[in-house]
């Protein structure tokens, strides 16, 4: 996966009142994927031997995922596919081709605004595992990089095998895999009768139940100024419940070209280059955090207008455009169901 060290677009914010007892919470913190995680249980209950066991038990899944989906490891199994031979049938974890067929899925759907085979594209733009300074690829080297995509090129059996058709072929599920990860905190902390939940790894951010206060979890989504940092302006609060929230944008890993356009990290699978729209960032409300994940990455490609057209298709997500017009200033348009799915604030 892409891995790269990026504040988060999701904040939580302290939802207190004055008259609210605040409930025991146990938290703490880590990293995986080149980012922070947090884990927070509301009443839980626990004792010293419990939390340190939980701590041990979600560091081997965050390991797990890694072992898996990380094109970071050498030996992972994602990175032992892109290595593979064409046509061959290789086999997967169960948990690794879940991931896939969303991803192939969400590219079906979308029509290819969401496409995991965009490694060798990122890359020539500097933005991947295997680059160093972001520059402007020339035309040729361009056309090679797209050469090797194409989501239609890659397969999975029922079996749970990967097939590629191209030999250079490359799979990359950083648009996917932390939402998957968080998931996977959630799903551990559940099995032990947990309920008042908040998982997050970087703005991947998933909630059950209630916060300290009793109340729903309470957080900022930040306004998309350039390299948002801690402590900036938010743009909105929202209140929720038993979902994801998920954030991608254009702020933070990016470039000025010689034309003084911005080049960001997300490319258009259709043209080879980083998005260019007015749209700044999207935050996406859904009922897991891999669906908001791979939603937020699909609905920047697509921009506001066919991006409205698809999260509204979706009964059960929703989401918050914020637009950067040419003064600088921003505007938020707000999907139909976003309001009451998270009782959104500007």
């Amino acid at each position: 996966m892409h891995i790269t060290t990026l504040l988060a677009a999701v904040v939580m914010l302290g939802g207190a009142c004055a008259r609210c007892a605040e409930l025991p919470v146990t938290a703490w913190q880590g990293r995986t994927m080149g980012s922070p995680y947090n884990v927070k249980i509301v009443d839980g209950k626990l004792s010293e031997s419990q939390v340190v066991a939980l701590k041990a038990e979600i560091e081997g899944v965050l390991t797990e995922v890694n072992r898996q989906m990380s094109n970071y490891q050498p030996e992972s199994e994602l990175s032992r596919f892109n290595r593979a031979a064409a046509k061959v049938p290789f086999k997967v974890a169960a948990e690794f081709a879940r991931v896939a067929r969303f991803s192939l899925e969400l590219s079906r759907e979308s029509e290819g605004a969401f496409d995991p085979t965009l490694g060798p594209v990122i890359n020539l733009w500097g933005f991947g595992e295997s680059t160093a300074q972001p520059a402007v690829p020339t035309p040729a080297a361009l056309r090679a990089a797209t050469a090797k995509t194409g989501w239609r090129n890659l397969t999975i059996t029922a079996a749970g095998e990967l097939v590629k058709e191209l030999p250079d072929l490359a799979l990359d599920l950083g648009a996917v895999a932390k939402g998957f990860a968080v998931d996977e905190m959630i799903r551990v902390l559940r099995s032990h009768g947990l309920e008042n939940l908040y998982a997050s790894i970087a703005g991947e951010v998933r909630v059950l139940g209630h916060n300290p206060h009793g109340a729903k979890w309470v957080l900022g989504i930040s306004v998309p100024v350039d390299h948002w940092r801690d402590n900036n302006p938010m743009a909105a609060v929202v209140s929720i419940t038993n979902q994801a929230l998920s954030s991608s944008g254009d702020y933070q890993k990016f470039f000025i070209d010689a034309q003084g356009r911005r080049q960001c990290h997300i490319i258009d699978g259709k043209s080879g280059t980083p998005v260019q729209h007015a749209l700044a960032a999207v935050t996406v409300v859904a009922p897991d955090s891999m669906t908001a994940d791979g939603f937020a990455t699909t609905l920047f490609v697509l921009g506001p207008q066919a991006g409205m057209k698809f999260i509204d298709a979706r009964a059960e997500a929703a989401a918050l455009f914020i637009v950067r017009d040419k003064d600088g200033s921003f505007r938020q348009l707000a999907s139909a169901k976003f309001a009451a799915l998270t009782g959104y604030q500007p």
